[in-house]
């Protein structure tokens, strides 16, 4: 995302969005942030609670009123071998997620929210949990050899990008002219876009293309393999974390250490992959929060 940015995706803002804050299975009060140890208190009640913006595939509550995505589907895992047995949610706005946290209102962010200088001024990440490399999605074949922003350049093909979404940043910034920019108000619109030849790609990260081509097995499309696009000899890390108030330091260093384990035995996969991550979603040895709060 564009590090000037608060949201993930701005055509996120309201997805799924409560107005205001959806209690799903209990209250909101942690404690943790008025001098208790958050960790030891969620082992003695059994549960911890966490903060989802209501957003697929990251955060958010399905069909049958579960809280699932891949943020909470990891912090159960997380939890449950830390000692802690169960993970309630509230759903608030994403730009809330913060403030929410701050004022104690639940222990833990797992909305998938990527890591900036801004938000860490203000709140502790966790190790990086994944991150979003950009791709395209094609017509299945991908008839035009399409792989980079400068292919799309070269070969003068008309682009589909969600409408402040950082994609078109990218492209724009990557020599796209704008008169080969299309944007689109929904994943929906830039799937038919592709399909109906009206353009000839669409840019998104790889997370949200997989998940959109999940969701539709008969559309005559794939995606791209995922890059970091580097603009001006700067790669374009978009890396999520789970979000921790600054004082939680136990809390947040067990976390890390648990979330370390399932990267590296392979379990990460297992559980993410449902929502449309893959080990290209592994972060790199060198991608480090420190790095990406410093936002070199």
């Amino acid at each position: 995302m564009a590090s000037s940015g608060w949201t993930r995706r701005e055509f996120l803002k309201g997805s799924g969005v409560a107005a205001g804050a959806l209690v799903l299975g209990g209250c909101t009060r942690t404690g943790g942030g008025a001098g208790g140890d958050p960790l030891e208190e969620a082992r003695r009640s059994g549960t911890v609670q966490v903060g989802i913006a209501g957003e697929a595939p990251y955060g958010f509550t399905d069909q049958t009123g579960r809280v699932t995505g891949e943020a909470p589907e990891v912090a159960r895992a997380v939890f449950g071998n830390l000692g802690v047995g169960t993970v309630q949610a509230s759903q608030v706005d994403f730009n809330q997620l913060i403030p929410a946290l701050n004022a104690n209102k639940f222990s833990v962010v797992a909305a998938g929210m990527f890591i900036t200088p801004e938000r860490c001024k203000n709140a502790a990440f966790s190790i990086p949990d994944y991150v979003a490399p950009t791709a395209f999605l094609v017509p299945r074949g991908n008839p035009e050899g399409i792989a980079t922003f400068e292919d799309v350049v070269r070969k003068k093909l008309t682009l589909a990008v969600l409408s402040g979404a950082v994609e078109k940043d990218y492209a724009q910034r990557l020599g796209v002219p704008d008169s080969q920019v299309q944007p689109f108000d929904s994943q929906n619109a830039l799937l038919q876009a592709v399909v109906n030849q009206r353009v000839q790609c669409a840019a998104l990260t790889n997370i949200s293309l997989n998940d959109l081509v999940q969701k539709n097995p008969g559309a005559q499309v794939e995606f791209t393999r995922g890059f970091t696009p580097v603009i001006g000899g700067k790669p374009e890390v978009q890396a999520g974390a789970f979000v921790f108030r600054p004082a939680d330091t136990g809390l947040r260093d067990a976390f890390n250490a648990e979330l370390k384990k399932l990267q590296d035995s392979g379990e990460w996969v297992r559980i993410a992959s449902p929502f449309g991550f893959t080990r290209e979603n592994l972060p790199p040895p060198g991608v480090t929060t420190e790095a990406l709060c410093a936002g070199s």
